[in-house]
């Protein structure tokens, strides 16, 4: 066994194991010989089943820890759990007695060479079925000695789970929103003050592959546009939140140099910028880009019936955002320039907006923003 000298480095180890859950096994080994006991476990324990199911152990047989799980932990002790935190051996729980006659400790305790066990809850976030520990005694009862010592560990375990408990959930967090994120159509790039990109979609990555609309040089974002890029570097450049809000409302039209149209926004990732953070690889900000597309023709017939657009005026309206000017557009539906311009205009009244750039921003609100 050994001592309180030990406390220390046994505390780190805790704490190291609430940051990393594959160091629990050495944890309790370490346990079990601070505190003098045969052997050391962490399990959950449904209040209403009374099924457990052990997380980490050390010293005990696995064939008695499958049993346990499958068989004895309804017939065990804690039939009531104890107040969290507070350590009781059996004899606290039932009458010692009775209890040696009965399968838990003929079964399982016996065999084992054990006859007390110390128990305390740890964690209670879920209250029907919280986190205890266990520490086997052997063949000697628990006594206040091996009380004091587990008592010396209890809060740090507590707390070290509880943070397992938090970053597990954090994690679960960030992998379900980058899964949603890697399902949109639209690239997204985070960018620190240097429009270096911090983190992109698989949209964004793909993008990069292209190096068409948008690429990196030195892992900086530039974009095919000089006049994008240059309003991607003055809202980014102060790290202020304002600048970034005040290019919020800006889409940038982008055109590829293969022919192909998108629309960029800008937006402020404002919970960072408030952490005041200097260093370089804090994202200021996100850039969301996106294909200008209509997504096949039930986008373009919830365009028409939207703004209570012609057939003759949804082709124009198409044209104008797929090919180009009316000049194009005229080419490409076969009729004259002056009815195009007809058209168009009878477009920009029902839509509400007078430049065909702002059609393009118009067309990609209703782009779909999921993968095919």
């Amino acid at each position: 066994m050994h001592g309180p000298r030990k406390l220390p480095e046994l505390v780190a180890s805790i704490y190291d194991a609430g940051l990393d859950p594959s160091r629990w096994n050495n944890v309790v080994a370490g346990i079990r010989d601070f505190v003098g006991g045969q052997a050391c476990g962490l399990f959950s324990k449904d209040s209403i089943s009374k099924f457990g199911v052990t997380h980490y152990y050390c010293g005990a047989d696995p064939h008695y820890i499958q049993l346990y799980s499958e068989t004895h932990s309804k017939f065990d002790p804690l039939t009531v759990l104890p107040p969290h935190g507070e350590i009781v051996s059996i004899p606290d729980l039932v009458n010692f007695d009775e209890y040696r006659r009965g399968r838990f400790y003929q079964e399982w305790m016996q065999p084992q060479g054990c006859s007390d066990a110390a128990n305390v809850v740890l964690e209670k976030s879920n209250a029907s079925c919280p986190v205890m520990m266990t520490v086997l005694s052997g063949r000697r009862m628990v006594d206040p000695a091996m009380k004091h010592r587990l008592s010396l560990i209890v809060p740090h375990a507590s707390r070290a789970l509880l943070i397992n408990r938090a970053v597990t959930s954090q994690l679960t967090l960030a992998t379900a929103l980058a899964d949603v994120l890697d399902n949109l159509a639209s690239g997204i790039f985070l960018l620190d003050a240097a429009c270096r990109v911090i983190h992109a979609n698989s949209a964004g990555h793909a993008l990069l592959a292209a190096d068409d609309v948008v690429g990196s040089v030195a892992g900086q974002l530039v974009t095919c546009s000089a006049e994008a890029n240059q309003t991607l570097r003055e809202a980014f450049a102060t790290r202020s939140e304002m600048a970034l809000l005040a290019a919020k409302d800006r889409a940038i039209p982008l055109l590829s140099p293969g022919g192909e149209r998108y629309v960029a926004h800008l937006l402020p990732l404002s919970s960072v910028l408030r952490n005041g953070s200097e260093r370089v690889a804090d994202a200021a900000g996100a850039l969301l880009l996106r294909k200008v597309s209509l997504g096949g023709p039930s986008y373009g017939e919830l365009i028409a019936r939207t703004f209570d657009l012609t057939p003759a005026e949804l082709r124009v309206l198409l044209s104008i955002v797929e090919v180009g000017g009316v000049p194009e557009t005229a080419a490409a539906l076969g009729i004259a320039e002056t009815t195009a311009k007809t058209h168009l205009h009878r477009v920009f009244a029902k839509t509400g907006v007078s430049r065909q750039a702002d059609l393009v921003k118009l067309a990609a609100g209703f782009s779909n923003p999921l993968l095919n």
